[in-house]
C-alpha cells in the first residue's frame, strides 16, 4: 500500500506540550524519556516525522488541540494542566503556539501545509513518484480538535487565513461552542454562529467528540462537509466516546467518512487506562470497527484511519501487535484476510479520505 491518510494526528501537542522533537526518530525519542516518570507513555512514543514517512502516511489531519474553561471546569478526571487553559485568549495563545511549531516544521522541509486543491495534487504527485521518503516532507491539513481556540465566530477566518481547513467544536466536557466527550447538551448559540461562519468558509465540520444532542443538532443546521475523523462504534465498545449505529448512518447519509482509532480504550469493553494491559487488545478490533461501519453502509466509502496515536498515551495503550504507527501498514492486510478487494483496501487507507479533502478544497475555493 503506497499512501495511507491518517486523519487524527495531534502532532503539535504532541510535540509542544511534551516536548518531543517529532524530526527525530522513534528510537531518539524514546531513549530520551526512558528514565521519565511523569507519564505512562514517557519512552513508548510512537509517532515521528520519519516514523510516519516509513509507515506510508503521505498525508495527516494534524490537529491544534487545546480547551478553554473559562466559566466550567472539565469533566472529573479529564482535567489536563497541559491541555485546559482559563480562558479563551489564553487558550488561543497555546493554539497560536501549536500553529507556529508546524510553520517551523515547513520552513524546516520536514512537513508541508496543505491548504488547497493545487497543494494537494502537487504533494501527491511528488510523494507517489518520490521511492526514498527520507527527508520528504509529510503533507498535513490543519484541523482543529475542539474549538476554543477561536475566540469568536468571526474569528475563524484569521484561522482559515493560517491553514486551518477543519473544526470540531468539542472535546470533553463542556466547551464554549458545544458539549464533548463526558457529558451532555446541545450546542451553545455561538456554536450555531459558528457553523454559519465555516459553512460561508467552505471548510469541513468535525463531529468527532460532539455529545449526541449536538451531534445531530450539527447536522441538521450545517449543510456542509462533514467527517468524524477518529471516532469507533458504540456496538462493538460501549460508552459515549463511541458512535451509536444511528450516528453512523446519519454521517453515511452525508457522505462522511469515518476514522477509525487505534487507542485500546475504545477498542476493548471495559478497557481501564493505566490498569489494563494491551495484551488484551489485538490490531483486529480496529478492523472490526472498519468492518462494522462497511457492513452499516453496505459498501467501504465511509471509514478510513484516524489513529489517534500518540493522542495522550504510547504503545502501552495501542493494540498489542502495534509498536510504532508504521504497524497501520497491518489493517491492509487483516482487510485482506477478511475478503476485502484491493480497490475496497485502498478506499480505507487512503482513498475516502481523499475524496473527503478533495470536496472540502473545492468547496472552499469557490466560497
Amino acid at each position: 500500500m503506497n499512501l495511507i491518510i491518517d486523519a487524527h494526528l495531534d502532532l503539535a501537542w504532541n510535540a509542544v506540550s511534551w516536548n518531543r522533537d517529532l524530526t527525530e526518530e522513534i528510537v531518539q525519542l524514546r531513549e530520551r524519556e526512558k528514565h521519565m516518570v511523569d507519564h505512562p507513555s514517557r519512552g513508548r512514543a510512537t509517532v515521528s516525522l520519519p516514523e510516519m514517512r516509513k509507515a506510508g502516511i503521505g498525508v495527516a489531519l494534524a490537529t491544534i488541540l487545546v480547551r478553554a474553561k473559562p466559566e466550567v471546569r472539565p469533566a472529573a478526571g479529564f482535567r489536563r494542566t497541559d491541555l485546559d487553559y482559563a480562558t479563551q485568549s489564553l487558550a488561543y495563545a497555546a493554539g497560536q503556539g501549536q500553529m507556529a511549531y508546524y510553520r517551523q516544521l515547513e520552513a524546516q522541509g520536514q512537513l508541508r501545509i496543505i491548504h488547497s486543491l493545487a497543494a494537494l495534487d502537487s504533494h501527491l504527485q511528488t510523494w507517489n513518484q518520490t521511492a526514498d521518503r527520507n527527508g520528504l516532507p509529510v503533507g498535513v491539513v490543519l484541523a482543529m480538535e475542539g474549538a476554543d481556540p477561536i475566540i469568536e465566530p468571526s474569528q475563524v477566518g484569521a484561522w482559515y487565513d493560517q491553514g486551518v481547513r477543519v473544526v470540531g467544536l468539542a472535546h470533553y466536557g463542556a466547551g464554549c461552542y458545544a458539549t464533548g466527550t463526558g457529558a451532555r447538551g446541545p450546542l451553545t448559540p455561538r456554536g450555531r454562529e459558528l457553523l454559519r461562519h465555516l459553512d460561508q468558509l467552505g471548510m469541513a465540520l468535525d463531529l468527532t467528540h460532539c455529545a449526541e444532542p449536538g451531534f445531530f443538532e450539527a447536522l441538521n443546521l450545517f449543510p456542509g462537509t462533514v467527517l468524524a475523523s477518529h471516532n469507533n462504534c458504540r456496538a462493538l465498545v460501549p460508552g459515549d466516546r463511541q458512535f451509536s449505529d444511528d450516528q453512523i448512518r446519519a454521517l453515511i447519509d452525508r457522505d462522511a467518512v469515518i476514522g477509525v482509532a487505534f487507542d485500546a480504550w475504545m477498542l476493548h469493553p471495559g478497557w481501564q487506562i493505566g490498569q489494563s494491559s494491551r495484551d488484551l487488545v489485538s490490531m483486529a478490533a480496529a478492523a472490526d470497527h472498519i468492518d462494522h461501519i462497511c457492513q452499516l453502509a453496505g459498501n467501504c466509502r465511509h471509514v478510513g484511519i484516524g489513529s489517534d496515536l500518540d493522542g495522550g498515551f504510547g504503545n502501552e495503550q495501542s493494540p498489542r501487535e502495534l509498536e510504532t504507527i508504521q504497524d497501520l501498514r497491518r489493517v491492509a492486510c487483516l482487510l485482506s484476510e477478511r475478503g476485502y478487494t484491493m480497490t475496497a483496501m485502498e478506499a480505507v487507507m487512503h482513498g475516502n479520505w481523499l475524496r473527503i479533502l478533495r470536496r472540502v478544497f473545492s468547496r472552499a475555493e469557490h466560497s
